[in-house]
């Protein structure tokens, strides 16, 4: 085949007009304005937003520049629509210690798994290790976290993360039930 698109091709290719008109609009500029400071004629601006004509590296570095954004930004396609899951739609998962677990995504990210974890005084998990990288985020309660010779003591606000392929435990000392979110790749999940 010769360099002739098909129209397989045709329908693939980035839709660059809305891109610079959403961002030209997210910027408060006009077309004059980008035009301007781009050095392109506004006609052709024009005809770039309303996908009649096809911009040019250049142009679209011009038209970055003028927008104040990379020109990457332009390529991408901004209607994908943000995956959003509700609290009270997170699966639940089974827990230790007599803590409650639930999929804070919902399994919508591909590489990462976001637990939250809700644990009475004194719940633990109790000496164990697994794969991946571990990060914890401490939402409320104290937390003891404990890995070969180093115990570290965790409140609100704080955030450890380990190899867990070091044998670890989790233990909420303190009065009241702690809540804790955790995060690791998803490959690394344990069951």
């Amino acid at each position: 085949m010769t360099g002739t698109p098909t129209d397989e091709t045709t329908t693939r290719r980035p839709q660059v007009g809305r891109e610079v008109r959403h961002w030209r609009h997210v910027r408060g500029r006009t077309l004059a304005d980008v035009g301007e400071r781009s050095g392109l004629n506004v006609g052709y601006l024009s005809q770039i937003e309303n996908e009649k004509a096809l911009p040019s590296l250049d142009a679209l570095m011009a038209i970055g520049d003028a927008l104040d954004i990379p020109v990457a930004w332009l390529l991408i396609d901004s209607t994908h629509e943000p995956r959003v899951v509700r609290a009270a739609d997170r699966p639940e998962l089974a827990a230790i210690g007599g803590s409650e677990a639930t999929e804070v995504d919902a399994g919508t990210s591909p590489d990462l798994s976001i637990i939250e974890v809700a644990t009475p005084s004194g719940g633990k998990t109790g000496v164990h290790a697994h794969a991946g990288h571990e990060h914890h985020v401490v939402l409320s309660g104290r937390w003891r976290m404990t890995q070969g010779e180093h115990v570290v003591e965790l409140g609100p606000g704080d955030y450890l993360a380990w190899d867990p392929s070091v044998p670890h435990d989790v233990e909420n000392v303190g009065p009241d039930s702690g809540r804790m979110l955790i995060i690791y790749p998803r490959h690394s999940r344990r069951g």
